[in-house]
C-alpha cells in the first residue's frame, strides 16, 4: 500500500513492477509474432464508409508509481474524406489516441483500432511497412521533427526512396509536384530546415506526409507553434489539400476556433475518456457536458464589449495513474450528484449523433 505521504513502500514498488513486466512481456510477445492468418487481422468495419474505428481502446503506460491510464476506454469513427476534431486539456490523451493508431506509442493495451477493415495492431511487420504508407502524421513542433543534417528535397523523399513509391527517373518530377502542391519552390529542395520561417517548415512536414499518398492523416496540433496568420494559410492549406486527394484527418488541438472551421466532427476528451462527440455544429452551438461547456466559455470573443460568461474550474486535473472513483470529472464539476461520485457515467446518444457521457442525462436524473 502507498504511505501517507504520498511514496509507495519497497513492497509496493516490487509488486507493481512485477505485475508490469509480465503484461509488457506480453504485449511484446503480441508484437513480434510472424506469419499471422490473415483471418486474426482481417475484419469487418462497422460501417464500410469509415475511414477509421476505435472501439473500446485502452493505452495503459506500466511504471513504478502506477498505471498511467492514458487512453481509457475510447469509441468513435473517423469517416472517410472527413476531419474529426480531437479537443481537451494537456494531458486528456489526444496525442496519445492519434498516436496510438499509427502504432507509434507502444501497444495498446485493450480494444480494436481498425483501419480500412484490418485490426491494426494484429498486422505482421512483413505487411507493416506497406501500411505505414496510408497512414502519416504532421507533428506538433515542426522545427524538432526535421532533421537539421538533410536538405528539404531529402528530407521529402526519403520515404518515398524506401518505400519505392515512383520509379528512379519520375523521383525528382514527383517530389517537384508534392512541394509545388504544398507551396513550396523546387529550388527549396537544397535547403535546410533552419532556412525557413516557421510557416514553411510546416508546409515541409505536410509535404513529406504527403509524399506517401496516404489515405489518413494525423494532425498532431499542426498549428499551435505558429501566428494566426500563418495558421489561416496552413488551416487553409489542409482543406484544399483534403478536397484534391479525398484525405482523412484526425485534428488535434488545443485552439477551439481552429477546430471549428476545418472539423466535421469533434471529440472532447478529459483525462483519458471521451467525455462528449458529435457533429461540429452541434457541439460548437448546444454544449452538453459540464466540461465541455467550461471548455468553450474560454473561447475569446472579437468584441471588447462582450461579456464573457466564463466558467471557472477549481482545482487541477487528477493524475491519470490515480483518477477518481465514477466520474473522473467529478471532483471539478460544479454539478457533481452523488452518483457521480460512485458510478461510470454511460454513453447516451442525445440525437444527430450527438454522444454524451454524464449522469444528469440519465432518465429522471435532477438537472442543476
Amino acid at each position: 500500500m502507498a504511505r501517507n505521504d504520498g511514496y509507495l513502500s519497497a513492497k509496493e514498488s516490487r509488486r507493481i513492477s512485477k505485475e508490469n513486466k509480465a503484461i509488457t512481456s506480453k504485449l511484446e510477445k503480441q508484437r513480434k509474432r510472424r506469419n499471422v492468418p490473415e483471418s486474426e487481422y482481417l475484419t469487418k468495419m462497422r460501417n464500410p464508409e469509415n475511414a477509421v474505428e476505435f472501439e473500446n481502446l485502452h493505452t495503459y503506460f506500466f511504471t513504478d508509481a502506477g498505471t498511467v491510464r492514458s487512453v481509457d476506454s475510447v469509441s468513435f469513427d473517423v469517416p472517410q474524406g472527413k476531419t474529426v476534431g480531437v479537443v481537451g486539456e494537456s494531458g486528456c490523451g489526444k496525442t496519445t489516441t492519434g498516436r496510438t493508431i499509427l502504432r507509434l506509442s507502444g501497444e495498446k493495451t485493450a480494444g480494436d483500432v481498425l483501419f480500412n477493415g484490418k485490426e491494426v495492431y494484429d498486422i505482421p511487420k512483413s505487411e507493416l511497412n506497406e501500411l505505414r504508407t496510408k497512414m502519416q502524421i504532421i507533428f506538433q513542433d515542426p522545427f524538432s521533427s526535421l532533421s537539421p543534417r538533410l536538405p528539404v528535397g531529402e528530407i521529402i523523399g526519403e520515404a518515398v526512396k524506401e518505400h519505392h513509391l515512383v520509379p528512379k527517373e519520375e523521383y525528382e518530377d514527383y517530389i517537384d509536384r508534392i512541394m509545388d502542391n504544398c507551396g513550396l519552390q523546387p529550388f527549396h529542395k537544397g535547403r535546410y530546415p533552419h532556412e525557413f520561417s516557421g510557416g514553411q517548415r510546416q508546409r515541409i512536414c505536410i509535404a513529406r506526409a504527403l509524399a506517401l499518398n496516404p489515405e489518413f492523416v494525423v494532425c498532431d496540433e499542426p498549428v499551435s507553434a505558429l501566428d494566426v496568420s500563418i495558421q489561416a494559410q496552413i488551416i487553409n492549406l489542409l482543406k484544399d489539400l483534403q478536397e484534391k486527394y479525398k484525405l482523412t484527418y484526425l485534428f488535434i488541438s488545443h485552439d477551439l476556433s481552429v477546430v471549428e472551421h476545418i472539423a466535421d466532427t469533434v471529440g472532447v476528451m478529459y483525462l483519458g475518456n471521451l467525455v462528449e462527440f458529435g457533429n461540429t455544429e452541434d457541439i460548437f452551438t448546444n454544449p452538453l457536458h459540464p466540461y465541455t461547456k467550461a471548455l468553450f466559455s474560454a473561447i475569446p470573443i472579437p468584441d471588447p464589449e462582450a461579456k464573457m460568461n466564463r466558467i471557472i474550474l477549481e482545482g487541477s486535473i487528477p493524475s491519470p495513474a490515480n483518477p477518481p472513483e465514477g466520474c473522473k470529472f467529478h471532483t471539478r464539476c460544479s454539478q457533481c450528484m452523488e452518483i457521480c461520485k460512485s458510478k461510470v457515467p454511460e454513453e447516451k446518444d442525445m440525437g444527430n449523433g450527438h454522444k454524451v457521457c454524464c449522469h444528469l442525462y440519465d432518465d429522471g436524473a435532477v438537472k442543476n
